[in-house]
């Protein structure tokens, strides 16, 4: 059985958690594994349960009771070495927790907690993608581009918040790879090479996945826990 930590406080009424807790469950059927996705609120994270998780999912949902649970859940996972999918808001704090505590912008900022923070990464949209189904190009040979099979897809999106333009090229200058964008070149996938699985998406894959077709990504993210 696959522990999967969900990152956030779970509502049942809000449709990317419903269908967070159906997509895992039609990947865990896909690879023949039994799978428990235990939700936690991110005022409640500490060290041991993240160590008792096979892998990790940063929910939509932002912003959160407590910013800086998925933070020190995304580090962790980061460091260790534990398989992990940050969707939406959980995308937004990747960025964050990354600027932080690998480029070393100790005020690394997200507008939706202060949007008149002097650094912010992640800030508002102009043109809100809410509802929207857009078209992401795939990097070649990232892992992303491996597990849809395609160097394009077409996704959902649930957020108003995305990278600020002024800090991508410092985003790319260090391990984490941008390997998926929209026809403006606006950041969409990030992923660590050289960890297991380490992908963050501004869209919300969970969305897309049904019984007949489970998500590659949310697929992708349980066979790396099963390897590990």
């Amino acid at each position: 059985m696959l522990r999967m930590l969900v990152v956030g406080e779970f509502d049942p009424e809000f449709v990317p958690h419903q269908k967070t807790d159906a997509a895992l469950s039609h990947s865990a059927r896909l690879i023949g594994t039994p799978v428990e996705a235990c939700w936690i609120s991110t005022a409640e994270i500490d060290d041991d349960r993240l160590r008792h998780a096979d892998g990790l999912v940063i929910a939509p949902g932002s912003p959160y009771r407590n910013m800086e649970g998925p933070l020190g859940a995304i580090r962790f996972a980061r460091e260790q070495g534990v398989p992990l999918l940050a969707t939406c808001g959980g995308f937004q704090h990747l960025i964050i927790e990354y600027a932080r505590n690998v480029l070393g912008f100790a005020d690394a900022q997200h507008a939706e907690y202060d949007p008149n923070a002097s650094r912010l990464f992640i800030h508002r949209l102009e043109c809100s993608l809410l509802g929207r189904a857009l078209e992401v190009r795939l990097k070649p040979g990232s892992l992303a581009c491996r597990l849809y099979g395609a160097t394009t897809a077409t996704e959902q999106y649930y957020c108003n918040f995305g990278v600020n333009p002024e800090y991508v090229d410092l985003l790319a200058s260090q391990t984490l790879r941008v390997t998926g964008s929209d026809d403006e070149g606006e950041i969409r996938v990030v992923e660590l090479p050289d960890h297991p699985f380490f992908v963050g998406t501004l869209f919300v894959p969970q969305l897309r996945s049904s019984e007949n077709q489970p998500h590659p990504l949310v697929t992708g993210l349980l066979r790396a826990a099963a390897a590990r």
